[in-house]
């Protein structure tokens, strides 16, 4: 079966990463947005009413400010940046109390005998963006604010006197929008707390990948132990010994002085053992699995750091396991190694069922840490994974060279 070529994939793994406190914030931005002109329909009448209360320039002031601060805030959950829907609800808060303390100053000292001004229906959604864009102190102190003016406005412009239920209707205003904004602060810290959940998550799981490097470079210690010092003081140790033993107690001791000087041969690989190292965790996984090496362009790179071609090999074998897990059971792979003068290029491709990366939940980690997260860690490393919904899935894993990174 023919794989299918990488270039016809849908990458979108360049995007920036996006948390769960993010994503809520911007859903909160949206909603405010949406209320705001669900009120703008619904209060048409009254809006048309407060004209004859108040001088003429606070009536279309008070609109297009307040609805369009609503506008920029829908449009900034869009923006890369969450940032700006925090600033935009921060505007949206402080517009809606003064344009309320505006009307004042613009009042002609008419009456109505309806409900009250039109800005007075909605001091909770202005509440609510206050809690997209400070802390929840902040935004309960504004839903005090905007409660108190908006009920003493209210029962200023109206006919008869209604003074002695101000306080009622303050503790019943106030309470019925304290629930909403309360919602929106413990949505909005728990967005916090599964970020902060995820963060300790990664942390631990990098922190399980490092404790497996020190185990495999402890077992390669532990060999080098048992075959060469052990096996050189066994031989030394026997009265006929062989001539050769001195060569073997020359050749051991070199070794013991690489280690500690830092210069011991398999801290590196040259190509071929970087080939070897690929095609074993590869063929570890699936014996049967097509490996194709393109060395034909001359290398600028002799040897490869050992710590680095393991980072690769680990983030190749958990690659594969993914495939084998989530590709589905006709699914073939292959592996594909690129050597250039200036870069390793690992690609592992399948032609299985695909996948929207964009759906990926923050919680899995095979991705996030087993591949991304290592090769983020190597200088001049990085990963990219391309996929799409009965497409399959290609990984690349990119280590480009020192002098290449840097540039």
């Amino acid at each position: 079966m023919v794989m299918p070529d990488v270039d016809t994939r849908v990458a979108s793994d360049d995007t920036a990463v996006t948390t769960a406190g993010d994503n809520i914030r911007r859903l909160f931005g949206r909603f405010i947005c949406v209320g705001y002109f669900l009120y703008l329909i619904l209060l048409i009448p009254d809006i048309h009413e407060a004209s004859t209360l108040s001088d003429w320039w606070w009536n279309p002031l008070a609109v297009v400010t307040i609805f369009g601060a609503a506008l920029a805030l829908g449009l900034s959950t869009f923006h890369r940046d969450v940032i700006w829907v925090s600033r935009m609800a921060a505007v949206n808060a402080i517009v809606f109390i003064v344009v309320e303390l505006l009307w004042w100053p613009a009042w002609n000292g008419e009456h109505i005998s309806d409900y009250g001004l039109w800005t007075t229906n909605f001091p909770g959604v202005a509440s609510l963006a206050a809690a997209a864009a400070w802390r929840p102190t902040a935004a309960f102190a504004h839903l005090l604010i905007a409660v108190v003016i908006s009920q003493l406005t209210n029962h200023i412009i109206r006919v008869s006197p209604t003074m002695h239920l101000l306080v009622p209707d303050l503790l019943f205003a106030f309470t019925f929008c304290a629930v909403f904004v309360a919602a929106a602060v413990m949505a909005l810290r728990t967005g916090q707390e599964l970020d902060a959940t995820i963060a300790r998550t990664h942390a631990a799981a990098a922190s399980a990948a490092a404790a497996e490097a020190k185990s495999v470079e402890r077992e390669r210690f532990d060999a080098l132990i048992h075959d060469t010092v052990m096996s050189t003081l066994l031989s030394a140790s026997r009265n006929n010994s062989d001539p050769t033993v001195i060569e073997q107690a020359r050749r051991t001791v070199a070794r013991l002085d690489d280690l500690r000087s830092g210069t011991d041969h398999e801290t590196n690989f040259d190509i071929d053992g970087v080939l070897a190292q690929f095609r074993s965790a590869a063929s570890e996984l699936d014996e049967n699995i097509t490996f194709d090496v393109d060395n034909t362009g001359p290398s600028a790179v002799d040897v490869y750091p050992t710590d680095s071609i393991r980072a690769m090999s680990a983030a190749l074998a958990e690659a594969l396991r993914n495939s084998m897990k989530h590709a589905g059971p006709t699914a073939h792979r292959r592996v594909s190694v690129t050597v250039t003068g200036t870069q390793l290029e690992v690609l592992v491709a399948d032609n299985g069922v695909g996948f929207d990366p964009t759906t990926v939940s923050t919680h899995r980690l095979g991705i996030a840490v087993s591949i991304r997260g290592r090769m983020r860690q190597l200088e001049g490393g990085s990963a990219r994974v391309q996929s799409a919904p009965g497409r399959g899935t290609t990984v690349v894993l990119d280590l480009k060279s020192t002098a290449e990174a840097h540039s």
